[in-house]
């Protein structure tokens, strides 16, 4: 499929483009894209290396940054190539987070030869679900000798997390989210900040489509947590003293009104939404400027919403005075 594309001219054939044709191209299969990544030609690596370059893994911990990438493909099921993929993997990870694995009176953990070692190991357990955790544990600890108590406890918060949420293999079957949201005008991570009381910022997998943006929790899941229609609002960028790169989805003219949006509650129950805005914060300049220029193209204006909106602000006007 890539030959004919550069040969109808419709693909260059360079590693940077074809990583970027791979990573961004919505509805590819998965499967075809891991076998393609997997490949030990040398272009194939360069290609690897590339897309692994497009994720940004930077502030994620270890076990969300795995979420992320082997959400992109399907991982193969030979070990040369889960190696491969792994050991590029590791080197992007320590690239963003430079000094996150080291530990008072032990060996660095951005050796990559002993970081691919961990990471096939839990790639492992990607792909074969029934292995116990036990096992994983005394795998892990074996192959990188963690065996101080303050390495046991990283890995113990490790397999935790795995644990309570299984790595989930994507399908190609049709009923993973790029089938379910097929071509979304836009897709990605950002951090949403939450509407109760205590304001915290949550990570949130976002996709732009039909008008509407929906967010989720994990990109495995498969039903939104939330839903807002983009109808009648607005769009702006903003500052915050404690997450960069931010903007606001709100109402204009009418800062008081709750945006009309619904979100699915912890025990499955689906409520409306009590925000009169949405914070939302990319990862960088670039996402955040690419997330406005979409969100503003799918904002659509219903002309009697706003003047019933008009109406009900000057009767609330006429009240107070």
């Amino acid at each position: 499929g890539i030959q004919f594309l550069i040969e109808n001219e419709l693909l260059k054939n360079t590693c940077e483009d074809i990583a970027q044709f791979l990573y961004k191209g919505e509805g590819l299969n998965k499967t075809a894209i891991g076998d393609y990544l997997g490949e030990r030609d040398d272009f194939n690596i360069q290609v690897l290396h590339a897309f692994v370059e497009l994720h940004e893994f930077t502030d994620l911990n270890l076990v969300q940054a795995l979420r992320q990438f082997l959400w992109s493909f399907r991982l193969p099921g030979e070990a040369q190539k889960i190696d491969r993929m792994m050991e590029a993997f590791a080197q992007r990870y320590c690239q963003c987070n430079s000094g996150v694995f080291q530990c008072t009176g032990t060996q660095p953990f951005s050796d990559p030869s002993r970081f691919t070692k961990y990471l096939n190991v839990v790639s492992v357990v990607h792909t074969n679900e029934s292995d116990s955790g036990s096992i994983l544990y005394i795998s892990v600890r074996a192959a990188l000798g963690w065996h101080s108590a303050h390495k046991q406890e990283q890995l113990w918060n490790l397999y935790d997390s795995i644990k309570n949420e299984p790595f989930k293999i994507p399908e190609d079957d049709g009923n993973d989210l790029t089938h379910t949201f097929f071509n979304p005008d836009r897709e990605g991570w950002l951090l949403k900040l939450a509407g109760g009381r205590v304001k915290t910022w949550k990570r949130r997998w976002f996709i732009l489509t039909d008008n509407c943006l929906y967010y989720f929790e994990y990109t495995t899941d498969k039903e939104p947590r939330g839903i807002i229609p983009l109808e009648n609002l607005s769009i702006r960028e903003v500052e915050d003293t404690k997450k960069p790169n931010c903007f606001e989805l709100y109402i204009p003219d009418n800062k008081d009104q709750v945006i009309k949006a619904c979100k699915t509650e912890a025990d499955g129950r689906v409520v409306e939404g009590n925000h009169t805005v949405y914070r939302i914060s990319a990862p960088t300049q670039e996402e955040k400027d690419e997330w406005i220029k979409c969100i503003k193209a799918a904002i659509s204006r219903d002309p009697f919403y706003e003047m019933l909106a008009a109406r009900k602000k000057k009767v609330s006007s006429m009240k107070r005075h």
